[in-house]
């Protein structure tokens, strides 16, 4: 069953992929310039011609034991005297993504920014991260999650459990949200803190905390990148072409692929191997085995307490009580990250080769509003600032966009507001499983392609 599984995040750990700084062309033209050799690969421009690279021609560098920065995007990013001194505007034939059509906004175009510039624009005070008010959060959320358990247990009817079910898969979900914020080092400056509240929200939720910590790592410096990204990455045409139609089916027909995370974790998805539970995984390097050894172990012993409970409290209760608003769990993680990705009206480009930066990746990325649900899942809709600046706390993230909108202009789409209950997205979410099947085996920007046969064949049913 694992074979049709789509990813929400994780890949096989890959090396930095920062080559080392070589002399562009502007510097043998400017005199007493050689401080402007930089990587120019991060701004592909059909002018300018910037290294190639590829992940495996790039030697493996060690990471440090300091989880705040090993969950965090790319350290290079951080150093912004090296965006600011170095880095250089982007266009197409044009400005601000403007094609060779003039007035034609073109998406998939290298944009007239920098990450320097988008960092400039939000306030300092929204990179401050307070571990007070972080922690308010998790005491906000255990106890919501304690009182709907035990308000469902002691009222005991089939009207209200139904409507337990929803929202406490809405709150496990929320406990992902934060524990994802310890995963990025943006829930606090305190790396052990971070590693602690990290481990129990996401055990309690089934989830390996440093087994997804890392790969979310990785996800997070490939956004965009058809190959080594893990977040709901497209399947190039062969791999797709390859699979079985009833692979082909699961994957693309609702709900089967809102279930696919907890088999993600054990086997990924088709074209990678590895599982997040594995010390000896090749998702991992071998100083990171101790870490994964660790959540696996918090993991086991949440699975053997919940067996433990099946007995205190029987089956049939413990089922009510966690094992539906699990899945409702599951589901809102599928539903949320898919969309964060896919579903636009308009198609977004994914990159290979040199046309692939850490910046454009980041903007194909989107926000979505969730409607009441926004609050309650710490606003993690609030998805391309996150993206390019992991460590903004949540709770600063729709200041920090507002304040960026006015740099990204066209490059940053803004979401379609929501009724209090999100329902309108269950309608992107079909129509992109129908059309966003695979993307072509060869070319550095590509969109997604529909099979027509897989389409007709879901509308028929």
């Amino acid at each position: 069953m694992a074979g049709w599984v789509l990813s929400e995040c994780g890949i096989k750990p890959l090396p930095q992929i920062f080559p080392k700084p070589r002399t562009s062309f502007f510097s043998n033209s400017i005199k007493n310039h050689t401080h402007l050799q930089k990587v120019q690969f991060l701004h592909a421009n059909k002018k300018i011609l910037n290294p190639k690279f590829s992940p495996g021609s790039i030697p493996r560098l060690s990471r440090d034991k300091i989880w705040v920065l090993n969950v965090s995007a790319p350290s290079r990013i951080a150093s912004l005297d090296e965006y600011e001194k170095g880095e250089k505007m982007e266009t197409i034939d044009g400005v601000n993504g403007i094609g060779e059509e003039e007035g034609e906004f073109d998406c998939g175009a290298p944009p007239p920014f920098k990450l320097a510039d988008i960092r400039a624009a939000i306030p300092k005070h929204c990179w401050v991260k307070d571990p007070w008010r972080s922690m308010s959060y998790v005491v906000r959320d255990v106890a919501i999650v304690f009182g709907l358990a035990a308000g469902a247990a002691y009222l005991n009817n089939w009207f209200i459990w139904p409507l337990y079910w929803a929202a406490q898969g809405t709150m496990f979900w929320a406990f992902f949200v934060l524990g994802h914020d310890c995963g990025h080092g943006s829930f606090s400056n305190n790396q052990k803190l971070n590693s602690v509240v990290g481990h129990i929200l996401h055990s309690s939720i089934l989830v390996p905390y440093h087994g997804w910590r890392i790969s979310h790592r990785t996800h997070h410096q490939n956004h965009g990148h058809v190959e080594n990204d893990e977040s709901w990455h497209p399947l190039p045409e062969k791999i797709y072409k390859n699979l079985d139609k009833v692979t082909q089916t699961l994957r693309f027909t609702v709900p089967f692929p809102m279930l696919a995370y907890p088999f993600y974790l054990w086997n990924r998805s088709p074209g990678k191997t590895g599982s997040h539970f594995d010390p000896n995984s090749d998702l991992f390097i071998p100083n990171e085995r101790k870490d994964v050894i660790t959540s696996t172990i918090c993991w086991t012993a949440m699975a053997a307490l919940l067996a433990g409970l099946s007995f205190v409290l029987g089956p049939v209760k413990l089922l009510q009580l966690y094992g539906v608003p699990y899945w409702g769990f599951v589901m809102w993680l599928d539903f949320v990250t898919y969309l964060h990705h896919h579903g636009h009206e308009d198609k977004l480009p994914w990159y290979r080769g040199k046309e692939w930066s850490y910046l454009r990746g980041g903007l194909t990325t989107l926000d979505r509003d969730y409607g009441w649900i926004n609050n309650i899942h710490h606003d993690i809709g609030t998805h391309v600032i996150h993206h390019l600046f992991p460590q903004i706390p949540h709770y600063h993230l729709v200041e920090a966009t507002e304040a960026a909108k006015p740099v990204l202009g066209e490059y940053y789409r803004e979401p379609k507001k929501s009724s209090p209950l999100p329902f309108h997205l269950i309608g992107d979410l079909v129509k992109s499983l129908e059309q966003d099947h695979y993307v072509s085996d060869t070319g550095d920007v590509v969109y997604y392609q529909t099979d027509p046969n897989l389409s007709s064949s879901n509308k028929s049913k």
